[in-house]
């Protein structure tokens, strides 16, 4: 655990940085409430420890910009005072300050030390709940089985990504994939191989150089899609064509496609560069829509290639 202790006494700062360390945890020393505010926003520690009286900026100033910096739940870390005053007014006035347990000067070690176990045990549980909304905030955007993005984040990254080309003035193109005769393969290998190649598919389209700013997501089923923002139509195609090879290139057995022997992709290809005072809206589902007959003339052309609409 990492431990921030603000302490403007020398002897005092020594005598308790050597209880915690001797407990196993890492301090960081300040003298002052301002150097304390200031730690805190470079180091993000998991407990606070403030002398209330202190130079410059006291504990109780410094805690309240503490908790000022503190933007979510997922910021929060607890604030212990320090204090030679035993009052029920001056505990009751760190609390409210927003500190969380106070201590009485001189510091027993086998009492801070209890306080640290205490607050160690939140500083655990505070890193498990942030690795757990870490994990359902990935679960709200991907897709179960492939790990792609799902439908419901390609909407709305279509809607910021047009946006976004609308005040930049630039080109967002959308690249729309189907798998060649699936339910073919779904209806003689079985359901469970049919998810198979679908992650088969998924993890080779990761695969593909695609920059940091794309986004590939599972559109419905079978089919895929690729938001290419800052894209023309030509690169576009490009990369589709990648994307087509990628496919081919696992060589996964289809017998039973018309098209080839092996499991292949079809794609459409689309550009718009939105212009101020469009409906969004509507150009969402032009592009769309364009990429959708891109994607019907591959397959009627013969499938396992990429196609723009005309």
């Amino acid at each position: 655990m990492k431990v921030l202790l603000a302490e403007d006494s020398r002897s005092i700062q020594m005598l308790i940085r050597s209880y915690i360390e001797e407990a196993g945890h890492q301090v960081i020393t300040v003298d002052n409430g301002q150097q304390a505010v200031d730690a805190f926003r470079g180091e993000r520690p998991d407990l606070v420890i403030l002398d209330v009286t202190m130079p410059i900026k006291d504990g109780i100033e410094a805690a309240k910009d503490i908790r000022r910096l503190s933007n979510s739940d997922q910021d929060w870390v607890p604030i212990i005072f320090l204090s030679g005053m035993s009052q029920s007014e001056d505990i009751a006035r760190g609390i409210d300050a927003g500190g969380d347990d106070y201590l009485i000067k001189p510091i027993d070690a086998v009492v801070l030390n209890a306080k640290l176990r205490a607050m160690e045990r939140i500083a655990d549980m505070r890193h498990q709940l942030h690795e757990a909304n870490r994990e359902l905030k990935l679960m709200a955007v991907k897709d179960g089985l492939t790990g792609l993005s799902n439908r419901r984040h390609f909407d709305e990254t279509m809607e910021r990504e047009l946006k976004r080309a609308e005040r930049s003035n630039t080109t967002l193109s959308l690249v729309l994939c189907d798998i060649d005769h699936f339910k073919r393969y779904n209806d003689n290998y079985g359901h469970l191989a049919g998810d198979d190649c679908l992650v088969a598919v998924a993890q080779a389209m990761m695969k593909v150089s695609i920059r940091p700013g794309d986004l590939a997501a599972r559109y419905v089923g079978e089919e895929f899609a690729f938001i290419l923002p800052d894209t023309d139509l030509q690169g576009a195609q490009v990369i589709a064509e990648s994307i087509r090879q990628a496919i081919a290139s696992l060589a996964i057995t289809h017998e039973h496609s018309p098209a080839t022997e092996q499991v292949t992709l079809s794609c459409g290809v689309a550009s718009v560069q939105p212009q101020k005072y469009q409906d969004l809206a509507a150009l969402t589902r032009v592009l769309i829509e364009t990429a959708d007959q891109g994607l019907y003339q591959a397959k009627q052309n013969g499938r396992n290639q990429v196609a723009v609409a005309e």
